[in-house]
């Protein structure tokens, strides 16, 4: 057990060099010397877990990945939880992709950086396919949801929906990225808000009558 514990945290130190690279100094920064600097490492520990720069990027753009996952998992429990709307709750979800303070900042530039990368990497192209494909389910499944309770028109398809959706985040992340405009969290709130409004259309009935 400690054993895979180390290589947990081995793996995590060296994502966590490999993104502050990528966030200082783009992603010619990162070699594996210079990732084993920044980790605390030997050379040969980091090429143990990481043989090649492609790897690394992989590893890093997954964990980020996962960490935003994770926030946005937790944007839907406690919204589910204090039993809100759902155009609510994905207006928070769809913020976490938009590069809005110094961490998100850091992540836009992981996920860019691989997304460049992946441009002439089949492998992982197909890891950035799979991504955005999720990041798409994810918004059909909640339009789908929507439909249920009553937010949604029930003749409205969601794969469409979403991929518009999808769309303005990403856009509208490259564009905060490139130049934040002034008052950027309120800018991005209303634009965000509106999309969604133009999707979610009715008002939510899943909780009525339930106090």
């Amino acid at each position: 057990m400690p054993r895979t514990a180390d290589h947990d945290e081995r793996r995590r130190q060296i994502a966590a060099a490999v993104c502050e690279l990528i966030s200082e100094n783009g992603l010619d920064a990162v070699t594996v010397a210079r990732t084993a600097r920044t980790a605390g490492m030997s050379v040969g520990l980091v090429q143990h877990y990481f043989r090649t720069k492609d790897q690394m990027l992989l590893h890093a753009f997954t964990t980020v990945s996962a960490r935003i996952r994770g926030r946005a998992e937790e944007r839907i429990r406690a919204g589910t939880e204090h039993r809100r709307p759902i155009a609510g709750i994905m207006a928070e979800v769809l913020t976490e992709f938009i590069p809005l303070d110094d961490t998100r900042r850091a992540e836009y530039r992981v996920a860019r950086a691989f997304a460049g990368r992946a441009l002439d990497a089949p492998a992982l192209a197909a890891v950035d396919v799979e991504t955005a494909r999720r990041i798409r389910e994810d918004l059909a499944r909640a339009v789908h949801n929507g439909k249920e309770c009553g937010e949604v028109e029930p003749d409205l398809d969601p794969g469409p929906a979403a991929l518009r959706l999808a769309a303005v985040t990403e856009g509208l992340a490259l564009q905060v990225y490139r130049e934040p405009p002034r008052d950027a969290a309120a800018v991005v709130t209303s634009i965000v808000t509106a999309e969604l409004a133009a999707v979610f259309t009715g008002e939510c009935g899943q909780y009525a009558g339930g106090g």
